[in-house]
């Protein structure tokens, strides 16, 4: 089918005294992307943003979006990520300012009549279809690596003093060894959230879920999955992108 979509964006520095998410609506709606950095003082801030702008440049050159092809898709996704990850170590390493400094990446990119996700690090991206929430990316997070062992529970890992701490994400070795994007074939209804921590710390998936389908507008709902996760605790920066396919 012909693709018709609609989408918004919403960032705020929630309690946190600097904004360190990042994210990107390509104009023609060709890819979305969300960036949540780490590290001291603005680094965190600088890796977000080369990885916003290092990834959509590297995916306009290596992307053909007029055209599904699957294994040169999955192919581009991955030399815009390492591209990214390389040049984010090497400033790290360069400059005593950036040092340390890391990022997350979410993205959903929309080829000819197909989406393909992808995830690095514990940003998000979900799918509500049918009334049903699904999570398309993992967590490269240590509470989520102990959840697949079994040794902890879903309760335990809400408030595990580890729950924050990723082993994998842009600024390290493991951080360009591929995205592993997924394929997704979209029906008409179908509605995508690619969403930082901030926004997952303070609310559940069934709660996501409920104002991901609940209105018709989405900037609204981005706008209001944010305000949600704050007023539920939440003290980080909050970025919600929300794509609704017609």
């Amino acid at each position: 089918m012909a693709l018709a979509c609609r989408w918004g964006a919403v960032s705020i520095t929630g309690e946190r005294e600097n904004n360190e998410d990042r994210c990107l609506t390509d104009s023609s709606g060709r890819f979305f992307l969300v960036a949540d950095g780490m590290g001291g003082q603005c680094a965190g801030e600088k890796a977000s943003e080369m990885a916003i702008e290092l990834i959509s440049k590297k995916l306009d050159q290596l992307v053909d979006f007029e055209r599904d092809d699957s294994q040169k898709v999955t192919s581009g996704i991955d030399q815009a990520v390492s591209h990214a990850n390389v040049e984010i170590m090497a400033l790290s390493e360069l400059d005593p300012d950036f040092h340390n400094m890391g990022t997350t990446i979410a993205m959903l990119l929309r080829v000819k009549d197909r989406f393909y996700v992808a995830g690095i690090g514990d940003s998000r991206v979900y799918l509500w279809r049918s009334g049903q929430l699904q999570t398309l990316t993992n967590d490269h997070s240590l509470t989520r690596a102990l959840l697949d062992a079994g040794t902890i529970t879903e309760e335990e890992a809400e408030r595990h003093r580890f729950r924050n701490v990723l082993y994998r994400y842009l600024g390290t070795k493991e951080g360009g060894t591929g995205a592993k994007a997924q394929a997704v074939d979209p029906q008409r209804g179908d509605r995508f959230l690619l969403c930082s921590d901030g926004a997952t710390d303070g609310l559940k998936d069934k709660e996501i879920g409920a104002l991901l389908g609940g209105g018709d507008d989405p900037e609204k709902t981005a706008q209001l999955i944010v305000d949600a996760a704050k007023n539920a605790g939440s003290r980080d920066n909050i970025t919600c992108i929300a794509v609704f396919v017609e």
